[in-house]
């Protein structure tokens, strides 16, 4: 029994902070907070507190229209690069061996990097000039309760975990900064940044989580983590400033506040006797932007899409700290058709569809501690 606990508390401590931390370039897939999977199965110890800490970072700079890469954006050098670092701070209570609460604030520091915000004119920039734009502070914040189905002290080989949880709209979803080349003779004016850099998406959703994992030998198991955030606003009133790139982007003046969803799943291995506490997982991941939300409107301005990437990972768990790592490597990113490029298809006769950046991999890294 306490071999196939010691792959628990590595499977989980593995893959449970990675699971909040979402983005992937203009996609904007934003942070969500941190799973309870922390509170692991063998948590003995009623009214426990849990404080953890993540660090998620990515360079998006691939442009894809479907599944297909635009390579011509690297070579003619019109890339729009977006450098994305947060940091989540997590605390958990747990309250006994089944139920746990949860709490999670991001913080968020992004850089915009384009030729086409900065005086773009007739499809070519006319003071040719690549200019950044930033923006940081605080995320969304996420609140949550967790519920173990089965008795963990009974069902230690596998169990299952769901989450219900609300995420406020703390975090700023009209953040400024200088577009350069826009005003009156070339000036720079304080306009809306773009929406894949946006600390927050102006929403107020509810998520919905499943969390589960099964060994299937000592020291060897699987795991499944799904989430989901509905987000029943359909837009939220900030411009996107889109419309004056081109008279076809009038419908995406506006804002969409997107539902956002993740699915992964592998396996799990304890290097235990070789290095106590120490196991390596791997696995696949799935993250994306619907177009179509499952509660309200889904029209104004939205990139949606998807990435599928394989995600190996390393842990280190002891009595009191524990410590992960993973790097998802993306192998399919897929820029799908939002509602407004329909639209456009259908007023103009000829398919549309936009494209997004996106990210070769992400670093992820994180510390827990319990007391």
């Amino acid at each position: 029994m306490k071999k196939a606990l010691s792959i628990s508390i590595a499977l989980f401590l593995t893959l449970c902070t990675a699971q909040g931390a979402f983005a992937q370039g203009c996609v904007a897939i934003r942070g969500t907070g941190n799973a309870c999977m922390i509170a692991h199965a063998d948590s003995n110890d009623h009214q426990q507190w849990v404080l953890s800490t993540s660090v998620r970072y990515f360079k998006s700079f691939r442009h894809f229209s479907g599944p297909h890469e635009n390579k011509e954006r690297l070579e003619q050098h019109t890339e729009v690069i977006n450098h994305t670092a947060s940091l989540d701070i997590n605390i958990m209570r747990v309250l006994n061996d089944r139920w746990s609460l949860m709490v999670d604030l991001p913080i968020i520091s992004n850089a915009r990097s384009s030729l086409y915000e900065h005086g773009l004119v007739n499809g070519s920039n006319k003071f040719n000039e690549r200019h950044s734009m930033h923006s940081f502070g605080i995320g969304d914040l996420r609140i949550a309760a967790y519920h173990w189905l089965f008795d963990p002290k009974k069902s230690y080989r596998g169990n299952i975990q769901l989450g219900l949880g609300i995420k406020l709209p703390t975090g700023d979803y009209d953040y400024q900064d200088y577009w350069y080349n826009v005003g009156p003779n070339g000036s720079k004016e304080l306009r809306t940044v773009d929406q894949s850099i946006q600390l927050g998406d102006g929403g107020t959703g509810v998520t919905v989580e499943l969390n589960t994992f099964y060994n299937l030998f000592h020291n060897f198991g699987v795991y499944g983590n799904f989430f989901y955030l509905i987000n029943p606003r359909e837009q939220n009133g900030v411009r996107t400033y889109r419309e004056t790139l081109s008279p076809r982007l009038a419908n995406e003046a506006i804002m969409s506040v997107p539902d956002q969803y993740m699915a992964r799943g592998g396996f799990s291995y304890s290097l235990h006797p070789f290095a106590k506490g120490w196991a390596i997982a791997a696995g696949a991941r799935l993250e994306g932007i619907p177009v179509h939300d499952l509660i309200g409107g889904s029209g104004d301005f939205r990139r949606p899409g998807y990435v599928w990437s394989i995600e190996p990972g390393i842990t280190y768990s002891g009595k009191k700290f524990s410590f992960f790592a993973t790097v998802p490597v993306a192998f399919v990113r897929n820029r799908t058709q939002s509602v407004t490029d329909k639209e456009n298809s259908d007023k103009t006769g000829t398919f549309v569809r936009g494209d997004a950046a996106f990210a070769d991999y992400s670093v992820n890294a994180g510390i827990s501690f319990k007391f």
